[in-house]
């Protein structure tokens, strides 16, 4: 999925945590306050890709994550998932934000997984192992009018279904 599509999937799937109240934080949280939060960690698993947005800006981290553990390796698993949220709660600690904002930062980076997920590429949920993930029989290719169809769809559905789109 390109950086556009990921921004855009970041922003269903912070509406739609905040519509089923995937935690009581997002539920009360204001939707001001986790789209942002959640576009801000959309695209921090592609920073193993030095040509990515991130990437381009960050080399320095950018550079050797991608030679110890290539394009969707560690960053793009269960276990990168965990320390954030490690380093979350030991980078802020409580009550220096709200808590919903916190959970929005997981939802952003999740949603870019889950958006990788739905490529052909899939993603390597447990790595190390190398096994990658992926939804059988989905045809969503990284870039092209698909993809952002797709995400462009969605987002209205989203903003549809939680009243932001009458």
């Amino acid at each position: 999925m390109t950086a556009q599509g990921h921004l855009l999937f970041s922003v269903t799937c912070a509406l739609l945590a905040h519509k089923l109240q995937l935690t009581p934080a997002l539920a009360d949280a204001s939707l001001w306050q986790t789209i942002p939060a959640a576009l801000a960690s959309a695209l921090l698993p592609d920073l193993d890709h030095p040509k990515s947005v991130l990437g381009q800006r960050l080399p320095w981290i950018s550079k050797p994550l991608s030679r110890l553990c290539g394009h969707r390796g560690f960053t793009h698993s269960l276990l990168a998932v965990a320390i954030a949220i490690w380093g979350l709660n030991q980078s802020l600690p409580a009550g220096s934000v709200p808590i919903g904002v916190k959970d929005a930062l997981i939802v952003g980076y999740l949603s870019h997984l889950l958006g990788d997920w739905l490529t052909p590429a899939g993603i390597p949920l447990l790595w190390p192992i190398k096994r990658r993930f992926r939804l059988p029989g989905w045809p969503l290719k990284s870039g092209g009018p698909l993809e952002t169809g797709f995400c462009t769809l969605t987002l209205l559905v989203a903003g549809w279904w939680c009243g932001w789109l009458i």
